[in-house]
């Protein structure tokens, strides 16, 4: 009895030691709609002579990332995703046309020589800076032969910013101006022609000074011109940078405001203190003790978690907040099974003692702990498999939750309730009864499989009313699956619909949707471009005053068409891969009683979204997964106890163990529901739009999945169980004694 709760203690503090540890010694990485900034994904594509293959894309990599350095950026984070795109993250950078611009430009330099003026209608001609055509002969030097590219300026020389050029080789620049000198002052032939993408961005004549065939030696040179500063920068980032492999497409930008961000922070913070405080006060006031020793462990699961997270180095995006939020809610779950599992072994053998009791409860209990959280591990993962940007940070925090929680319920729980509640009187503990509503429906016994014909004829028809939303109003597909340009503004003045809709159209845009509300202007059209949103912000300025651009989001149409599969996938994987699950776990009638109540779930909450006109976008994807393991996970604790019961009254009906598992794992799935419910009311008062709309679709999912774990899956498991031909379950077979050899005493 000594060596098990010792070893246990000591893991705990050895885990809650390097959680603190992590937590103190590392800093959190944020992601971009967290800090603001602009994040660009660019996709690679065959050129006439290059496959866009992985190494193409590598070799683009290692020049967008020499662009963004000498941009200036600090902190800027360029990777590879799969084998033809590349994300790159500017934090700080809040104009996406100048970043677009210079660090996806292909950049493809030249410097020619001049054979002469051009003519109007002359295909070959190219027409220069200052509108001059030029006839160009070869291409004497690529960009591949230049070194270094620095823009200077000197007030000694004058006013105006020059680019200062070094050549790998002295010899072609020395020939090339060599050449050029040859010819006299104003002749075109003179001049240098610095070709950037098949367009003249300078044609400086050769200086006077420079002798007929002999050049410019040395390898260096300056590009002087009417630059700005930002242009003679710009010119310099592409010059350096080099030309790109193969051609880039912008398919995906989105562009968020430090503003916007902060407030994300300190609303999630809200809602996680208020959330915990709730929480915490019900526990307790449910469970007593074992309630407060649950309340420490569950500080104790938020420090591991998110000491986990630090040390994985993962990205904390708004739903990944929202999930590390939500997590607290669900880490509940195991401690309310212990605990009620705990309560009923008291009931029956009181004289044992309430250590016995506990031992009991974690054992019995992790059947279905292990199983609720395997199904919420299959949807996290399917999220960060097919999930793209901040909800793939959902997906990593909500599976580190899950693992956290079941550190803090199995390992930490178990230590404190061990350690405590043998000493205290069992009332105190809170796991002296089994408690008023369990003694009432022990007592009244309600019959819920005889209805069960009703229970389902009520979820029909309330899928009916579902359906009939998808059909007659449609879904609000968000851009994110239907490609296109989104944009909110808020505005020193509140401006009306009308007023935000025709200085939209005046900005030459017309088929955009324009909703106003408050202070914001939210604007989603499929052919906005940058320079597009630029007019829209200065024609709301002439309305609403100062404009402030809070967010932008751009998915190209073949990226919303590969999202808007990947969320189909998701889902149909996730059904199927619970339903292999459950069927594997127990049998094939649970697994498909339990996959048609999910559908049922899944179409309500579908359903809601319809009539209530609500976007459906990635953070909806996330909500529908989370609503898909947690409904899953109830149903396995229901069928878990059906399995139980089942093989313990092998000679009554069916009908008999489903209504009393339903019955006894009812406190169970109602208190559970109520922590969660706790957490996302919090998400709901301090959350912004996207959140709020994440907390309605969980609160729908949690409140339908908790009722057809009793209306649906069971009458269902009824149903089905006709066509089961397999005998009841056999009970589990206690364990033999293990024999002790010696007196046991400790050395």
């Amino acid at each position: 009895m000594f060596r098990a709760p010792f070893w246990r203690a000591v893991a705990a503090c050895a885990v809650i030691a390097i959680s603190i540890f992590v937590m103190f010694s590392a800093a959190p990485r944020l992601g971009l709609d967290l800090r603001g900034g602009t994040q660009l994904v660019f996709e690679t594509r065959d050129s006439p002579t290059v496959k866009a293959d992985a190494a193409a894309t590598d070799r683009s990599l290692s020049v967008l990332r020499q662009r963004a350095d000498a941009l200036g950026v600090v902190d800027p984070t360029l990777v590879r995703s799969g084998e033809r795109r590349i994300i790159v993250e500017l934090p700080g950078v809040m104009d996406p046309r100048q970043a677009a611009e210079v660090i996806g430009r292909t950049a493809q330099l030249a410097f020619h020589s001049v054979l002469g003026a051009g003519a109007e209608g002359d295909a070959d001609a190219v027409r220069t800076e200052t509108g001059e055509l030029l006839e160009l002969g070869p291409a004497a030097i690529t960009g591949d032969g230049v070194s270094d590219a620095v823009e200077r300026s000197d007030p000694q020389r004058g006013p105006g910013w020059w680019v200062s050029l070094a050549f790998r080789e002295a010899g072609p620049w020395q020939r090339l101006t060599g050449e050029a000198a040859c010819h006299p002052q104003g002749d075109p032939r003179r001049r240098i022609a610095i070709v950037l993408d098949k367009e003249v961005i300078s044609s400086p004549p050769v200086d006077p000074s420079v002798p007929c065939g002999g050049g410019i030696p040395g390898g260096n040179s300056d590009i002087t011109g009417s630059f700005t500063h930002e242009e003679a920068r710009d010119l310099a980032v592409l010059i350096k940078g080099g030309a790109l492999p193969v051609p880039l497409e912008l398919v995906s930008q989105r562009t968020v405001g430090p503003t916007l961000g902060a407030d994300a922070i300190e609303a999630s913070a809200k809602a996680a203190v208020a959330g915990l405080i709730l929480t915490a006060v019900f526990i307790v006031a449910v469970y007593r003790l074992a309630g407060l020793l649950s309340v420490v462990a569950l500080v104790c699961y938020g420090v591991i978690s998110y000491g986990a997270l630090v040390a994985m180095g993962a990205t904390f995006t708004l739903p990944g907040l929202a999930g590390f939020v939500l997590a607290i809610g669900m880490a509940i779950d195991a401690n309310v099974l212990v605990f009620e599992r705990a309560k009923e072994e008291y009931g029956a053998a009181p004289r044992r003692g309430l250590q016995a009791a506990l031992g009991q409860g974690f054992k019995k209990a992790w059947s279905a702990v292990a199983d609720s959280n395997i199904t919420t591990l299959i949807a996290a993962g399917l999220l960060f498999w097919l999930a793209s940007g901040p909800v793939k940070g959902f997906g990593v925090t909500l599976a580190v939750g899950v693992l956290a929680s079941l550190v803090s319920a199995m390992l930490i729980t178990r230590v404190l309730t061990h350690a405590v509640l043998g000493r205290v009187n069992p009332r105190v503990s809170g796991l002296g009864s089994i408690g008023g509503v369990r003694t009432w429906l022990s007592r009244r016994n309600p019959q819920l499989m005889r209805l069960g014909k009703v229970w389902l004829a009520i979820a029909g028809g309330l899928a009916v009313v579902a359906l009939a939303g998808l059909v007659t109003r449609g879904l609000n597909i968000g851009v994110e699956f239907t490609g296109g340009r989104l944009v909110e503004f808020t505005t020193s003045r509140p401006v009306t619909a009308g007023a935000a809709s025709e200085a939209v159209a005046r900005a030459g845009v017309q088929s955009a949707v324009v909703q106003p509300t408050g202070e914001s202007v939210m604007v989603r059209a499929a052919g906005i471009g940058l320079e597009e949103v630029a007019r829209i912000e200065q024609e709301l300025e002439r309305h609403a005053g100062e404009v402030t651009k809070l967010r932008e989001e751009f998915i190209g149409p073949s990226l919303g068409e590969e999202l808007r599969r990947n969320a189909l996938i998701a889902l149909g994987v996730a059904v199927v891969m619970q339903l292999l699950y459950l069927a594997v776990r127990f049998r094939w009638t649970f697994g498909a009683a339990a996959v048609l109540a999910l559908v049922v779930d899944v179409t309500l909450v579908v359903g809601l979204f319809a009539w209530l006109a609500k976007p459906v976008d990635g953070v909806f994807l996330a909500a529908m997964l989370t609503v898909v393991g947690y409904s899953v996970n109830d149903k396995v604790v229901v069928f878990d106890r059906v399995r139980e019961l089942w093989a313990a009254r092998r000679k009554e009906p069916f009908a008999r163990s489903v209504n009393g598992a339903i019955l006894q794992t009812m406190p169970r799935t109602v208190n559970t529901g109520l922590g969660a419910l706790f957490i996302l009311l919090s998400l709901m008062v301090f959350g912004g739009d996207s959140l709020r709309d994440f907390a309605i679709a969980l609160v729908t999912g949690i409140v339908v999945g908790t009722l057809s774990s009793a209306f649906v899956a069971g009458p269902l498991a009824v149903v089905l169980a006709r066509f089961d031909r397999r005998p009841p379950p056999e009970p589990a077979r206690p364990r033999a004694a293990r024999q002790v050899s010696g007196t046991g005493a400790v050395v």
